[in-house]
């Protein structure tokens, strides 16, 4: 399956990725923490050294990377205090964050089918086993054969 490139961008030749979506998304969550720190948050992971001992990650990466998450806007910091314990900092999912729910359904039912004999570890359920599909903007399922790839400002009919 390729998709078809239409447009401007037909022409390999006169654009790059330096502008990509794509390409800046793996810049700030390529690194195989950035996506695990996001799935902790969604199992319900607040609390730094709990990031560190589920991610399996020194104290310093998990730091260095919290901290760009934190700046990109994936996470916010907020402090708590237990009684008579010092202030601690919590990572939350922002907005932006909780956005990347579909990206990690999808990521993981791309590794169950490809890279487990018998599928994943875990599941995730509603009234059945949840999966990411691409939608258009009616709700309803595309099939990939039919996406075609154009510069932003044209329109598919443009092309």
């Amino acid at each position: 399956m390729v998709m078809q490139l239409e447009g401007r961008i037909g022409d390999r030749d006169v654009w790059g990725s330096d502008r990509c979506s794509v390409t800046q998304a793996m810049q700030l969550l390529g690194s195989p923490t950035a996506l695990l720190f996001v799935r902790e948050a969604f199992y319900g992971t607040t609390k730094f050294s709990d990031f560190v001992q589920r991610v399996g990650v020194t104290d310093t990466a998990a730091s260095n990377r919290l901290k760009k998450l934190v700046e990109a806007g994936v996470f916010e910091k907020r402090s708590y205090r237990v009684p008579g314990a010092r202030a601690r900092d919590e990572y939350l999912l922002t907005p932006m964050g909780e956005a990347l729910l579909p990206v990690l359904v999808a990521l993981m039912s791309w590794g169950d089918e490809h890279l487990q004999d018998e599928g994943g570890p875990v599941r995730i359920l509603s009234a059945e086993t949840v999966r990411a599909v691409i939608r258009d903007e009616d709700g309803k399922a595309v099939d990939p054969e039919r996406l075609k790839v154009v510069a932003a400002r044209e329109s598919a009919s443009d092309g």
